[in-house]
């Protein structure tokens, strides 16, 4: 079986978006009171944002070369997060409804922005409706099958207990199984007809809606191998160029041969990225706030993050490469700048290599301001409103991004070509891309002395000018012996023909 990712998500840039962390519309009402803005985030807070406030500030994405969305879930559910879904037909109001979804879209296509939406359809919320039927009639719902119940609850000797809580440390027997054994996370038996039909539907109405594909969460945990690829069949029945992305944290090739999904969030790629610049800085108290940073996440030298960047070129087609979901943090991350110790200049090297490599580069929502943050919630802080005035670093770290998008968008050889790390040494790195006639050569040092990178490894040099990039000072020199890149400590070049 071929793959065949869709052709536009290689030239996207994705700028990803906590709908109640990002801004909110006086065009959407609430229904109460809401934490404070500018409050740290709380696990259960609702900051109050929504889609018509994502709608309002397009034209700022635009401004910085975004060409794409992800949402995460916009569905109503009972959780700021929405990964317990209710009513995968429905809106949250709180977001604005349907009919904010549907500004959003025509807003975001009219400016030539893709929108992909979150599924998470390998567990609920307790108030999805089929399983408040079940929790009103037990054994007697004709959804009882949708979800894994225990023998008790089958044969009518217990009921389902989803909102008791346990005293004196005893564990209650729920009558369920639930995701990870969260309660309120009642896991759906993806294998009965009719629950998977709900979830095709489901896909369907959303693509016919007008979204532009699915990023799928915990696939892995749907326990039926036949849903993914039947999934994928009745998506591109609807719309043949859909996005499929799995959120799978770790290499999986067997995912990526072209029957289930076009990319995976490409975590090894960004654990490399800020193993490479973060070095000695790498705040581990941070990191041992999320289980796959702790876990994954350590400091490497130059030729250890060459082999890491080569590795992960080729343990997937180069079509499944140039698709990828490259990220440097997430919702379920603490954030990439905390992770480095907190300094700006790493966070901005790190970009830096985000936007030169090959795959789709995702900027989650605020690191293009150099926002902070440790593990969740502390990594799902409130963006600045409208009108606010940014500090100075955070404006600096703005422009920055927005000229590596724009030459990321100006010159193919960033977007769609070849790649090979041509030389490396202890604390830098120099990469050449080729698409065609067109060429690249990225040349980085994560030290914190300058050095000179001989290019002599690239070959031929004449024809090719360096990207002005605010804040990177590096330069090309002509010395005795051909052109060297001369970086600073922290310093970085692009250098491309035209």
């Amino acid at each position: 079986m071929s793959v065949d990712p869709p052709g536009w998500v290689r030239d996207a840039v994705f700028y990803q978006v906590f709908p109640d962390r990002f801004a909110a519309s006086d065009r959407v009402p609430k229904p109460g009171a809401l934490e404070p803005w500018d409050a740290p985030p709380t696990n259960y807070g609702y900051k109050g944002g929504d889609l018509l406030g994502v709608s309002e500030r397009l034209d700022e994405l635009v401004d910085l070369g975004i060409n794409a969305l992800y949402l995460n879930p916009v569905f109503t559910a009972a959780s700021n997060h929405r990964y317990n879904a209710y009513d995968y037909l429905s809106i949250d109001p709180l977001l604005g409804g349907d009919a904010a979804l549907r500004e959003l879209l025509d807003r975001a296509h009219d400016r030539g922005i893709r929108v992909i939406l979150d599924g998470v359809f390998n567990h609920v919320g307790r108030g999805f409706w089929p399983f408040h039927h079940v929790m009103e009639n037990g054994a007697d719902s004709p959804y009882r099958d949708w979800f894994y119940l225990d023998d008790a609850v089958l044969s009518g000797a217990a009921s389902v207990r989803a909102y008791d809580i346990p005293t004196d440390g005893v564990p209650i027997e729920r009558g369920y199984r639930s995701w990870w054994g969260v309660p309120g996370l009642p896991k759906l038996r993806i294998e009965h007809p009719a629950a998977r039909e709900h979830i095709f539907s489901v896909a369907e109405h959303w693509l016919r809606f007008g979204v532009d594909g699915w990023r799928l969460d915990v696939p892995q945990d749907v326990e039926d191998p036949t849903f993914w690829p039947e999934f994928r069949r009745r998506v591109r029945a609807v719309n043949p160029e859909a996005y499929l992305l799995g959120e799978i944290w770790d290499e999986a090739p067997d995912w990526l041969t072209g029957d289930r999904f076009d990319a995976l969030m490409n975590y090894p790629l960004g654990l490399a990225i800020l193993g490479f610049v973060g070095g000695a800085a790498l705040d581990h108290q941070v990191i041992a706030g999320q289980s796959n940073y702790a876990r994954s996440l350590i400091a490497l030298d130059g030729q250890a993050f060459g082999r890491a960047l080569e590795r992960n070129f080729s343990v997937y087609d180069p079509a499944v490469t140039l698709a990828q979901f490259n990220l440097l943090g997430s919702h379920d991350t603490p954030r990439a700048r905390s992770v480095m110790g907190g300094e700006p200049a790493l966070l901005r090297l790190a970009t830096f290599l985000q936007l030169v490599l090959p795959g789709a580069p995702s900027i989650y929502y605020g690191d293009e301001l150099a926002m902070e943050g440790a593990a969740d919630p502390d990594c799902r802080r409130a963006y600045p409103p409208t009108g606010a005035t940014l500090a100075s670093e955070a404006s600096a770290m703005r422009e920055f991004v927005k000229a590596a998008i724009r030459a990321r968008h100006r010159h193919a050889a960033l977007r769609v070509g070849e790649v090979r790390i041509a030389a490396s040494g202890e604390r830098w790195l120099l990469i050449e891309r080729r698409a065609g006639e067109q060429r690249a050569v990225a040349a980085v040092n994560a030290g914190e002395s300058p050095v000179d990178i001989d290019l002599a490894a690239v070959g031929r040099t004449a024809g090719l000018h360096s990207v002005e990039l605010p804040g990177m000072t590096g330069e090309l020199l002509e010395r005795g012996s051909g052109p060297v890149a001369t970086l600073p400590p922290l310093g970085a070049i692009a250098l491309v023909d035209d």
